[in-house]
This record gives structure tokens, C-alpha cells and sequence, in this order.
């Protein structure tokens, strides 16, 4: 009788789609980026990692009243994310949570995505520089290690 492999751990998309990581920024692609990804999580029955990452590279930390009004603002802009997910996403019974981090967001949302064992990551195209991707999208597409999904 052949023995059982043996068991390597976590396999993303195994046995389908479990969780979707989303990033989550206020601008147009990433509205579209969610809206996508709460399609997929719904279809899929997967849960739905809403993300939004505060860049701390920003001139508004660089100094004290500038990083209390910049983090008051992303914690206002997080409350309203919630306000919306739960109101768009909780009647069609996607399971959902939303993390805020600080940081590099390519890096953040590989990280999260990492540790919620998410089976992709959907963001949408940059509207910064960086060509045709952008500097997010390009990072994830090229450095991720699970699938990465780039919404117009």
C-alpha cells in the first residue's frame, strides 16, 4: 500500500478560492479593484480582506501636527471603508474584514496577504507613475507569491 504524502502546508487556490486580499485606497481603480473582488469572494463563498495601507512616505509626516492630521485623516477614511463594507457587502453574506496598516503598500499587502493565506491579491492600476502598471501593481506582479490581479 502507497504511503500518504505528506502534507507541505498551506497551497494557495488547493481547493478553490478561500480569501481574497483587496487593496483599498479611495481612488477610482481601487473602488474598482473591490468591487471586482467582492464579486469573486461572493461566487466563491471566500472571505474578503479589505486593505488599506497608509503610506508613511508622505510629506505629511514629516512633521508632528502633520502626522496627527494625516493619521486622523486615514483613521476617518478606515471608518467610512468599514461604513461601506458593511453596507455593500454584508447583505450578500461575504464574510469580510478590513486591516489597516502603515507602511509600503506592496509589501503590506504581501505580507497581510501572507498571513491570512490569501489565494490572490487584487489591486487596481496605479494612477501614479511607473508605466503601465504602476509602482504597486508592478511590484506585487512581479515580486508576489500568489497570484496578483491588476483591476482598471
Amino acid at each position: 500500500m502507497p504511503e500518504e504524502p505528506a502534507r507541505t502546508g498551506f497551497e494557495i487556490g488547493k481547493d478553490g478560492v478561500g480569501s481574497i486580499v483587496v487593496g483599498v485606497d479611495g481612488s477610482p481603480p481601487a473602488v474598482h479593484a473591490a468591487a471586482w473582488a467582492a464579486g469573486l469572494a461572493r461566487r466563491e463563498r471566500a472571505k474578503l480582506v479589505l486593505v488599506y495601507v497608509e503610506p508613511l512616505a508622505s510629506a505629511a509626516y514629516w512633521t508632528s501636527i502633520g502626522m496627527i492630521n494625516a493619521a486622523e485623516a486615514a483613521n476617518d477614511y478606515v471608518a467610512e471603508v468599514r461604513q461601506e463594507a458593511e453596507r455593500s457587502l454584508s447583505p450578500y453574506g461575504i464574510e469580510w474584514e478590513l486591516v489597516h496598516h502603515r507602511g509600503d503598500p506592496a509589501i503590506a499587502l504581501e505580507q497581510i496577504a501572507a498571513e491570512r493565506r490569501a489565494d490572490c491579491i487584487v489591486v487596481g492600476r496605479s494612477r501614479h507613475g511607473g508605466g503601465l502598471l504602476g509602482s504597486v501593481p508592478k511590484a506585487l506582479v512581479t515580486k508576489a507569491a500568489r497570484p496578483v490581479v491588476v483591476v482598471p
